[in-house]
């Protein structure tokens, strides 16, 4: 199996069929740029994107947080390229490739512990430092122009989330150990809140939501984001869950004999902005033992192509991976390291899926109530310094070998002497790139109503 990549229509712009011309030159990279990234999924599932194109639509955010791949397109290989900071190994280390303010929230490690971190790493690959600062730079000045905030306090508040960012790298540089963790006895604010909801969540609320009984057991409940699956469909998935069985780690594997018995399996859509399109099954199995209030909810969905590997030379990484649902769970592995205990990998028909616990104890940090400057400000310290984490937790001490260097050092190594001026320079993108964000806003939904981005608007 190989990785599959999919650039045909920004290579071959006049492949892509319009109703109607942009109207600009930006308007005409936008339309590429989507065409090229999503030109696969829309022509397989032409509603789901009209749905996750008005969700694009509806603000600003939602269309950065949906196109990353015009990002990367902008940094990579547009007018934003320029980075006088990721020098030598700070160029080359495991990225998120998605941040923005809306990717992080809870979740349950594989310890045991409820810990507040970064999330949903679909985009995740191997670049520069400073792509991940400069993406949540901008995202956060999107957020603030929302919230009418001024723009001393939109500055402020991202020069605090890098300063937090480069004083947890020194940290990981003097530490011993790279097992930082945000969790219920280290955070305040909305983030410590969101630990205590999430503490108080019940998989068995969960399950009765999603499941019903029959004849004793659990099974999904029908419902009109779940389709039964045929016969041979279904002997698919079976054996693809068998083989995600193999993916798992020996050490984070239940030695209990009925863990992974599967009891039900369905097919499932409606997921967010960035999974529209994209095949994916829900599927139940036994849990920890034959009671019925701790059964196990996974999800297996179709893992993405990230947005990076589009403007990069990606050969060495294809070259260790079988598929994209590999690369994206040890990606994840790297950048998380206390993951959850079920996540895997696996294949359908060749194309790879990534399988994790759809769990009661995953809640996103909620941003509507935060409208304040100093509320923020406590916020995005926080998230400073969990992205350095899991910048500094990729490296040569986790399971890949893909990056065999001290992240830390690395970029302690690019910025030495020049701390003060990558965060006057991301603070500068951050601010200005919103601006651009906020105009190919416009441009998008003036293409997508006149039917000029790849799927119609009704």
């Amino acid at each position: 199996m190989s990785l599959d990549r999919s650039r045909s229509t920004a290579e071959n712009p006049e492949s892509v069929k319009h109703k109607a011309e942009p109207t600009s030159e930006r308007g005409e990279t936008i339309v590429a740029v989507l065409s090229d990234a999503f030109a696969p999924l829309m022509e397989a599932d032409p509603a789901a994107f009209r749905a996750k194109y008005r969700k694009m639509a509806s603000d600003a955010h939602s269309f950065y947080r949906g196109t990353a791949c015009l990002y990367y397109h902008d940094v990579i290989r547009g007018d934003w390229t320029d980075d006088p900071f990721a020098e030598g190994d700070a160029a080359n280390i495991w990225v998120h490739g998605d941040l923005h303010v809306e990717n992080f929230g809870t979740y349950l490690n594989a310890d045991g512990r409820l810990v507040f971190d970064v999330n949903d790493f679909d985009e995740a690959f191997l670049g520069r430092f400073t792509w991940d600062l400069r993406r949540f730079a901008a995202s956060l000045a999107l957020v603030g122009w929302q919230k009418a905030l001024p723009e001393d306090d939109v500055d402020r508040l991202i020069r605090h989330y890098l300063r937090c960012y480069l004083d947890q790298v020194k940290d990981y540089v003097a530490s011993e150990t790279d097992d930082f963790a945000l969790h219920l006895d280290n955070t305040e604010g909305p983030i410590h809140d969101a630990l205590v909801v999430a503490r108080e969540a019940r998989r068995a609320d969960l399950l009765d939501l999603n499941t019903r009984v029959s004849d004793g057991v659990r099974v999904f409940k029908d419902h009109p984001t779940v389709r039964r699956l045929e016969d041979d469909e279904r002997a698919r998935v079976t054996e693809a869950f068998e083989r995600y069985l193999d993916s798992i780690p020996e050490h984070r594997r239940s030695e209990r004999e009925l863990f992974y018995d599967l009891r039900d399996v369905v097919g499932k859509s409606g997921f967010g902005i960035g999974s529209a399109g994209l095949p994916a099954y829900n599927l139940l199995v036994e849990g920890y033992s034959q009671a019925l209030d701790n059964d196990v909810l996974l999800s297996m969905k179709q893992a993405n192509v990230p947005a990076i590997s589009r403007f990069v030379d990606a050969e060495a990484v294809e070259r260790y991976f079988d598929h994209e649902g590999h690369r994206t769970v040890v990606s994840q592995r790297a950048l998380q390291v206390h993951t959850d205990p079920m996540l895997g990998y696996t294949d359908v028909d060749g194309t790879g899926y990534v399988v994790a616990e759809v769990s009661p104890y995953e809640i996103d940090l909620d941003w509507d109530d935060l409208t304040e400057p100093d509320d923020i400000e406590r916020v995005v310290a926080l998230l400073g310094r969990a992205t350095a984490k899991i910048h500094c937790a990729s490296d040569e001490d986790s399971d890949q070998d893909l990056v065999d260097f001290q992240v830390e050092e690395a970029i302690t190594k690019a910025v030495e002497g020049r701390e003060d001026d990558l965060i006057d320079w991301v603070v500068d993108f951050g601010e200005r790139y919103a601006t651009q964000v906020r105009e190919d806003h416009a441009e998008f939904v003036a293409a997508f109503r006149r039917g000029a981005i790849g799927v119609s608007s009704t």
